[in-house]
């Protein structure tokens, strides 16, 4: 169930220390705030002075209000601060919003000092947000402690940043979206992101959880907890660029970093990853509706040939398709439309608009009805009529148009709200872009429901937010295997026989270090042979490879030169396999320290690096799953056979891939370890070569 914040959200009282008449001060401004809903709760306020704050009386300790208080804000200086906290768990507060600064994020020794108070509060029973913190509201139960008011709304905004949470507040008023709840997170002492995501899963009149956070703390517990919450989740984040502090051990660590590790979490989570807090807001206006596609193809409807083409463009850039209608689609358009009206997909009204307002509602009516169309993006002009009579702008007005500005205005707000009947009657999502974003009939259509915009691009997004995949759904996240006995030899045969006895196969081999021990490797299986020097970290690289050694003259000759060369200390003979008709792929696992074991899938052999075609899941990863990853490749293409080469079996890889992840994820004591290559054919998978890097 999580833990129990009611009495962080809708507490029996509630107490300020550190109030204050000072406007400099931000006990000043959280004590107004407060005292917005004096009537719902006993708002009592504390100054060390005494006398008056905002015109009420104040008591100078929380010992002095003389009654218990279950919610403190402490807005104090940092000195004072665990004091302040003692005093509220001695008055038996059971919540507590620490504002005060100056603890881990100053060091070691703040660390400390805020671990210890963290501790005293859940050994009392108590929560507390914070600290470091801006204070936390909730429209739904007239819950104000920050410093500024959040318009009402369906929208749970959790974020680390201030003053990001007021211009999503700014940008998201427009769509007429709201806030049901603001935390700001602070330090995360005790209460994290995960447990504030988990609480406003429960809460009702949340719809959708907007995140901004720079520390995940525990990241895979945060995509556990939004893959649950049964609700949006849309997260903004920074430094997701840098690649990882770490000297990479094998290609895996090389090619892994934290964009790729958090980008991998939110796809796994169903989470809606955004660059910008503009990209947040347009997600944020898509998702509040609750419609969603359940496939990509898109109609765009427009009334100019040059936005079809933009928003057609635009569209399938963001991942959708815009395929062309129909025989039977076009003929019922042209029952709609004039001749030199196009139906194709985009549908352009060519004007058509001008003399019939209500043909916008009548072609987005009818390509909403179709079962080859899973989203409709309306563009252009829909709004300028009614802009020009409502003072913004419009030209529509000085057009000279036939019955003039105000017949156009009127038959605009009547299809708009013909428009919204029609998404009324469907669960396809409906997505305007509009020259007149701010005009009467748009509008109309935001308070339907109907997210509108002044950008294509944006517009695209937006049905790109709203579009699933009806048949998958989000891959989820599986929860980490037990942790098995610690691997004792990451050499590279230890690593096999570990891999090799979680069912991922290898060709016979056998490690030697001398020239007897070579000829009796020889013995024990059939050529041609490959040779390997061991202990090297790019083997190839090195020279420290040799492929197609027909027989034991062969293997010997390259054994002596390797050998002269190189001065290994261990080598090994194997069988080589057959590459016939296949495919060498990549399979790794590196464990990132915020978001565990992140599997990587390939394009593997020794141009892994220079080719950079991988995917990236949370790691285990289950077979089905395994092959999504494969098939999304830029050249999943050479998987399913090109130019008369037969298809591989990706069956048998999404296999592998399985049993080497969920092995992976079971020895937390395992930092990188990869497959490479492994070889697909069309009539199963091998696996080559492998290395693991301990901790």
């Amino acid at each position: 169930m999580g833990r129990d914040l009611s009495a962080l959200f809708d507490p029996e009282s509630v107490a300020v220390v550190g109030a204050s008449d000072d406007p400099a001060k931000y006990g000043h401004a959280v004590a107004a705030q407060a005292l917005r809903a004096p009537d719902r709760r006993p708002v009592h306020l504390v100054n060390r002075r005494g006398g008056t704050v905002l015109g009420r009386p104040t008591a100078t300790s929380l010992a002095g209000i003389g009654e218990p208080v279950e919610l403190v804000v402490i807005s104090v200086p940092g000195p004072g601060f665990e004091a302040a906290v003692d005093d509220a768990l001695a008055c038996g507060a059971r919540a507590i919003v620490g504002i005060t600064a100056g603890f881990a994020e100053t060091g070691p020794l703040g660390l400390a000092r805020q671990q210890a108070i963290a501790d005293r509060v859940r050994a009392a029973g108590a929560v507390l947000v914070g600290p470091n913190c801006l204070g936390i509201a909730d429209n739904t139960t007239e819950l104000y402690l920050a410093s500024d008011r959040f318009a009402p709304g369906g929208i749970a905004l959790l974020s680390q940043s201030g003053n990001l949470a007021l211009e999503l507040q700014l940008r998201c008023a427009p769509h007429g979206l709201g806030f049901s709840r603001f935390v700001s997170l602070g330090n995360q002492a005790d209460v994290t992101l995960v447990d504030l995501i988990e609480d406003a899963a429960r809460h009702d009149p949340t719809r959708a959880i907007a995140v901004y956070a720079e520390d995940f703390g525990d990241g895979r517990a945060f995509a556990e907890a939004a893959a649950a919450a049964g609700k949006p989740v849309v997260l903004l984040t920074a430094g997701r660029g840098t690649a990882s502090a770490r000297s990479a051990q094998s290609h895996t660590g090389a090619l892994t970093t934290s964009s790729d590790v958090v980008a991998a979490a939110c796809r796994d989570a169903g989470v809606e990853l955004v660059a910008t807090p503009h990209e947040m807001t347009v997600v944020l206006a898509a998702l509040n509706g609750g419609r969603r596609a359940t496939g990509h193809r898109t109609a765009v409807c427009t009334d100019g040939g040059g936005h079809g083409a933009i928003a057609a463009d635009a569209a399938e850039s963001a991942g959708l398709a815009v395929p062309e209608l129909g025989p039977a689609a076009q003929q019922r358009l042209r029952t709609l439309l004039w001749e030199q009206s196009a139906v194709g997909n985009p549908v352009d009204l060519a004007g058509m608009g001008e003399r019939k307002p209500h043909s916008y509602g009548d072609t987005v009516g009818a390509l909403l009805a179709l079962d080859e169309v899973d989203s409709v993006m309306l563009t252009g002009y829909f709004g300028g009529y009614s802009a020009a009579t409502g003072g913004l702008g419009g030209p529509a007005a000085e057009s000279g148009t036939a019955g003039g500005g105000s017949a156009l205005a009127a038959g605009e707000l009547e299809t708009a709200h013909q428009m919204a009947v029609h998404t009324a009657r469907t669960a396809k999502p409906l997505v305007v872009q509009s020259m007149f974003p701010d005009a009467p009939s748009c509008r109309t259509l935001v308070e339907a429901g109907i997210p509108v915009f002044a950008s294509t691009e944006d517009a695209a997004r937006a049905l790109a937010a709203m579009t699933v995949d009806g048949a998958a759904g989000p891959p989820g996240v599986r929860p980490l295997p037990p942790s098995a006995a610690p691997l004792s030899d990451p050499g590279y045969h230890g690593v096999r026989t570990l891999l090799s006895a979680a069912g991922v196969p290898f060709p016979e081999a056998r490690e030697i270090t001398d020239e007897a021990e070579l000829l009796a490797a020889a013995d024990a299986f059939e050529g041609p042979y490959v040779l390997k020097a061991l202990h090297l970290l790019h083997k190839s690289d090195a020279g420290g490879v040799a492929l197609g050694l027909p027989d034991r003259s062969a293997l010997v000759t390259a054994f002596r030169e390797m050998h002269a060369r190189l001065g290994a200390a261990s080598y090994s003979v194997e069988a080589m396999a057959d590459p016939t008709d296949g495919v060498e792929l990549i399979v790794g696992v590196n464990r990132d320290p915020r978001f565990g074991p992140v599997a990587m899938v390939g394009l593997g052999g020794v141009l892994t690096e220079a080719l950079h075609d991988v995917a990236f899941a949370l790691a285990p990863v289950p077979a089905a799953r395994a092959e999504q990853l494969l098939t999304g490749l830029r050249t999943a293409a050479l998987l399913r056979g090109v130019r008369g080469r037969p298809a591989v079996d990706l069956a048998a890889a999404g296999a592998v891939i399985e049993r080497l992840t969920t092995l992976a994820a079971a020895h937390p004591e395992i930092t990188e370890i990869e497959v490479n290559p492994l070889l697909v054919r069309p009539d199963g998978a091998l696996a080559l070569d492998a290395r693991a890097v301990l901790a």
